[in-house]
């Protein structure tokens, strides 16, 4: 893409109030495509491997994924103050789903959970009460969501 087009899409986008992160590049399967099956997503949302280190950064940032707001991952005890005790231990979380069922999770946890009070982090519709700024966008991109995947599979007992 030519840095012309590229100052484009950004003119757009600070135009239509959107992010970049709202847009599905090449690769990536938009929010309204996903397809969860059996409490599953099998296919990945990106065409890049999911990086662990990435994800744990958008685990753990507040202003990202902020799981530890809701749940304890005892790795991360000394170095993160204040995790959560509204969902579940994430400890040895990769020895009971797989990245299919991972995925799914974090995608919208509500189609296999319905009472579940953990956001959707990849869905852009269907929100209670949001903000209008947060109209049309993820929480996290695809890219964070693969990358925090990637990270939740290296969580083993």
């Amino acid at each position: 893409m030519g840095v012309q087009r590229i100052f484009a899409l950004v003119g757009l986008c600070a135009l239509a109030g959107t992010s970049l992160a709202s847009f599905a590049s090449a690769g990536e399967i938009a929010p309204g495509d996903v397809k969860i099956v059996d409490g599953a997503l099998e296919t990945p949302l990106t065409d890049k491997a999911g990086d662990p280190a990435n994800g744990k950064q958008a685990f753990t940032d507040r202003k990202a994924g902020n799981c530890l707001a809701c749940h304890v991952v005892t790795e991360l005890q000394d170095s993160y103050l204040f995790h959560g005790e509204v969902g579940p231990p994430l400890d040895g979380v990769a020895d009971v789903y797989s990245a299919a069922e991972l995925r799914a999770r974090i995608v919208n946890p509500k189609t296999d959970l319905p009472d579940t009070i953990m956001p959707a982090f990849y869905r852009t519709t269907g929100y209670n009460r949001s903000a209008g700024k947060f109209d049309g966008k993820t929480i996290l991109t695809a890219q964070q969501v693969e990358d925090v995947v990637a990270y939740l599979l290296t969580l083993k007992e």
